[in-house]
C-alpha cells in the first residue's frame, strides 16, 4: 500500500432514492449539474440574479490565484437583500424568527417588518457611536435575536462584524479584538445555560481593559444579573430603542468585507477568515434554497448552530433571511428542560427542515428512541447534517427515528473558509448512501489527489482539494497574506487544500474521511479515524466513538478507541466480552489492520460547547501524557472520568 494516499477500507452498498413527491416538485433538478458544467460563470451569474443589486456587475469572476473577485463592479447591500426587499414585496407579516429561550416561558415571534425596524434602529445606533463603513465590530452574544440584529446592522452600514462564540474566554476575545482592531463590542449581561444565568460581560470587561481600540461596549440586558459598569458601557435598550425605525441604506461593492470569523491556528494565533458580500450571499442563498429544497411560503426551518460558528452565519442568518424563510432560533442546550426539548420545539413550531451536527445526533441516539418517538415529528420533510462526517449508522438512525423513514438526508461538507456548502446531495435528485455527502454541488469542482498532487482517479483515497474558485470563498486571512498563501495554497500548486481526506468509492461516490491530521499510520497503512469510528458506531451497543492514533514501538501508531455505550448497553455488566466483540466487529467491518489495540469505555467524550470532540486530549490520555488545556470543554470533568476508566481498556491484538 502506497503511503501517498489514504487506505479506503470500508464500503457501503445501501442506497435511498429521493421521495417521489419531493422530486416531482424539487427546486433544483439534475439539469443544474449539466448547466454548471457547461458554463460555470453563467451558472453563478444566474444565481447572483436571485439577489437585488443596485448596480449590476461588470465581470462575473476575476481569478488571480489565490485571489478572486466575484461580480466585480456590482453594488448591493446585504441587509437589504435579507430584509427590505421582502417587506417591499409584501412579506412584512411573514415570521422571520420564532425565538425560543432556554427558560420554557421565553418566546418571541419576529416578523420581517419587525426585524427590519429593529435592524434599522441598531444601524442608527452604530452610526451614532461612530462606526463607519470598513470598521470592525466584535459581537459576543448568546443565541438571542439581538445577535442576528447586530450582524445585519453591521452589514447595513458596511462595517465588518467579528462574532465570537459566547463560550470563549477573555483571552480569546482579546486575541480577536486586537487582530481585527475592533472599534465596538456588542455583548450582554449573560445568557442561560443549563437552567441558570451564565455571565458574559465579565469576560468583555477583562478583554476591553487590554484592547485600546474599543471605544464603546453595547450591552443587551438578557438575564438581569448584576454587572460591573464602566465609562465605555452603554445599555442596548437605552441607545437603540429610541432610534428611528427606518433607515436609508447605502449599497456597497460586491467585495466589501462582510465579516471576519476566527478559526484556531496551528501556531496558536487564531486566523481571521475574511468573507465579502456579493459572492458570499449569492452562494449561501442559493445553496440554502437548493440543498434544503426550501419552500419559504410553507417551510419552517431550524439550523441548530450557534451564530458564533460559520454555520450560524450562513444558515441561521444570511441564507435563510435572503430567501425570506421562517426560522427557529433557540438559545439553550439540547437537554434544557428535558432531553426531548428539541423534539418539543419541532412539534410546537411544526419544523419541516432540520439542520444539525452528527455529534448531536449521536447524543440523541444514546438517550434512546423513545424520546423523539414521544413527540409528533410528522412535519419534518428534509433533514440536514453538518460539522463532520456522519457515520452510516447515525445517518440511518436520523432517517428512521427522526425522519420516520420518509425524509431525505442532505449531509453537507464545507468549512469556515469555504463560506457555504460545497459537497452535498440534492434532495430531489440524489440517490444517497448513508454516511456520504455524495459529491460536489453544481458549480463546484473538487479533486481527490495523492501526496504528489495527482488525481487518484475514479476510485481511491487521498487529499480533498478544490481546483476552481467559488463565489463564497474566503478572500484571505485578515492582515496576513503570506499565512493565507502558506496555509491553503502551498501544498498543491493552483489548488485549495481543505485539510481533509476523502475517497471515491466504487460508484464514484465521495466520502469525507476527516482531517488529515486524524489519519493514523498503522504498519504503513494510512487509515482514517472516521472509518474506524463509523465501524464502532455500527455496533448495536455503541452510541458514539472517537478514535486516535497513539505512538507504538511496533506499528508506528496504534489505534486507541474511546466509546460511549447506548443506554441499553450501559445498563448491563458488559466487561471484557463486549470489548473483544467490538474489536472483532471492526475487523469484520473494515479489516484486521483496523482492529483497535485499546478500547476504553467512557461515560462521555470530551467536547467543546459547540460539540466538537477534542481528540488531542484523547491522544494525551492514550499516550499517558500531561493533559493539555481543558478550559474550552463543555464539561472538564469528563477527562478525569476517562482517565479513571483507562484500567478497563483491553490491550493487545
Amino acid at each position: 500500500m502506497s503511503e501517498t494516499s489514504l487506505s479506503a477500507l470500508s464500503s457501503e452498498s445501501r442506497r435511498f432514492d429521493p421521495p417521489a413527491g419531493l422530486a416531482a416538485a424539487a427546486n433544483v433538478t439534475a439539469d443544474a449539474y449539466k448547466h454548471a458544467a457547461e458554463d460555470r460563470s453563467g451558472f453563478w451569474a444566474e444565481q447572483a440574479g436571485r439577489l437585488t443589486w443596485e448596480r449590476p456587475w461588470d465581470t462575473v469572476l476575476d481569478w488571480q490565484p489565490p485571489f478572486a473577485t466575484w461580480f466585480g463592479g456590482g453594488r448591493l447591500n446585504v441587509s437589504v437583500n435579507c430584509l427590505d426587499r421582502h417587506v417591499e414585496a409584501g412579506l412584512g407579516d411573514r415570521v422571520a424568527y420564532h425565538w425560543v429561550g432556554e427558560p420554557q416561558e421565553d418566546r418571541r415571534t419576529i416578523t420581517y417588518a419587525e426585524l427590519l425596524a429593529e435592524v434599522s434602529k441598531a444601524a442608527h445606533a452604530l452610526t451614532e457611536l461612530g462606526v463607519e463603513a470598513g470598521d470592525r465590530v466584535c459581537i459576543y452574544l448568546p443565541m438571542i435575536p439581538e445577535a442576528a440584529i447586530a450582524m445585519l446592522a453591521c452589514a447595513r452600514i458596511g462595517a465588518a462584524h467579528s462574532v465570537v462564540f459566547g463560550g470563549f474566554s477573555a483571552q480569546a476575545l482579546i486575541d480577536r479584538i486586537t487582530d481585527a482592531d475592533a472599534k465596538l463590542v456588542i455583548t450582554s449581561d449573560g445568557g442561560y445555560r443549563r437552567g441558570a444565568p451564565s455571565a458574559l460581560k465579565p469576560a468583555v470587561d477583562e478583554a476591553v481593559a487590554q484592547c485600546p481600540s474599543v471605544q464603546n461596549v453595547l450591552v443587551v440586558r438578557r438575564t438581569g444579573q448584576d454587572v460591573a459598569w464602566g465609562a465605555k458601557d452603554l445599555w442596548w435598550h437605552d441607545l437603540v430603542d429610541h432610534q428611528p425605525s427606518t433607515h436609508s441604506p447605502e449599497a456597497f461593492d460586491a467585495e466589501q468585507p462582510l465579516f471576519l470569523l476566527y478559526t484556531s491556528g496551528t501556531t496558536g494565533k487564531p486566523k481571521g477568515i475574511l468573507h465579502t458580500s456579493g459572492g458570499y450571499l449569492t452562494q449561501v442563498a442559493w445553496t440554502h434554497w437548493a440543498v434544503f429544497d426550501l419552500k419559504p411560503e410553507t417551510d419552517v426551518y431550524w439550523c441548530t448552530a450557534d451564530v458564533g460558528w460559520v454555520t450560524g452565519h450562513s444558515y441561521t442568518v444570511y441564507g435563510p433571511l435572503a430567501n425570506a424563510a421562517t426560522s427557529v432560533l433557540y438559545e439553550g442546550t439540547p437537554d434544557a428542560g428535558g432531553k426531548d426539548r428539541w423534539w418539543s420545539i419541532v412539534e410546537e413550531f411544526k419544523v419541516s427542515i432540520l439542520y444539525t451536527a452528527p455529534t448531536a445526533i449521536r447524543t440523541f441516539m444514546k438517550w434512546g428512541d423513545e424520546l423523539p418517538r414521544g413527540r409528533d415529528l410528522s412535519s419534518l420533510r428534509v433533514l440536514g447534517s453538518v460539522g463532520e462526517p456522519i457515520n452510516p449508522e447515525a445517518w440511518m438512525w436520523y432517517r428512521e427515528v427522526i425522519g420516520g423513514g420518509r425524509c431525505p438526508i442532505v449531509d453537507t461538507w464545507w468549512q469556515t473558509e469555504t463560506g457555504a456548502m460545497m459537497i452535498a446531495p440534492l434532495p430531489g435528485v440524489t440517490s444517497c448512501k448513508p454516511g456520504s455527502a455524495m459529491g460536489p454541488l453544481p458549480g463546484i469542482s473538487v479533486d481527490v489527489v495523492d501526496h504528489d498532487g495527482h488525481g487518484v482517479g475514479e476510485t481511491g483515497g487521498g487529499y480533498l482539494t478544490l481546483d476552481e474558485p467559488w463565489p463564497a470563498m474566503l478572500r484571505g486571512i485578515w492582515n496576513d497574506e503570506q499565512r493565507f498563501r502558506d496555509t491553503y495554497w502551498s501544498k498543491f500548486a493552483g489548488r485549495y487544500f481543505a485539510g481533509d481526506g476523502a475517497k471515491w468509492d466504487e460508484n464514484h461516490v465521495l466520502w469525507l474521511l476527516g482531517r488529515v491530521d486524524d489519519v493514523m499510520n498503522i504498519s504503513g497503512h494510512r487509515i482514517s479515524t472516521t472509518e474506524v469510528e463509523s465501524a464502532l458506531v455500527s455496533h448495536p451497543s455503541v452510541a458514539e466513538a472517537a478514535v486516535v492514533g497513539a505512538a507504538d514501538d511496533t506499528t508506528g501508531q496504534a489505534i486507541v478507541a474511546f466509546v460511549t455505550l447506548t443506554a441499553a448497553a450501559t445498563a448491563q455488566d458488559v466487561g471484557e466480552p463486549l470489548l473483544k466483540d467490538l474489536r472483532d466487529h471492526v475487523a469484520k467491518e473494515i479489516g484486521p489492520i483496523a482492529k483497535p489495540k485499546q478500547i476504553v469505555i467512557a461515560p462521555e467524550l470530551p467536547k467543546t460547547r459547540s460539540g466538537k470532540i477534542m481528540r488531542r486530549l484523547l491522544v494525551d490520555i492514550a499516550e499517558r501524557r500531561e493533559l493539555g488545556d481543558v478550559t474550552t470543554l463543555a464539561d472538564p470533568t469528563v477527562v478525569s472520568a476517562i482517565n479513571d476508566t483507562m484500567g478497563a481498556a483491553v490491550d493487545g491484538r
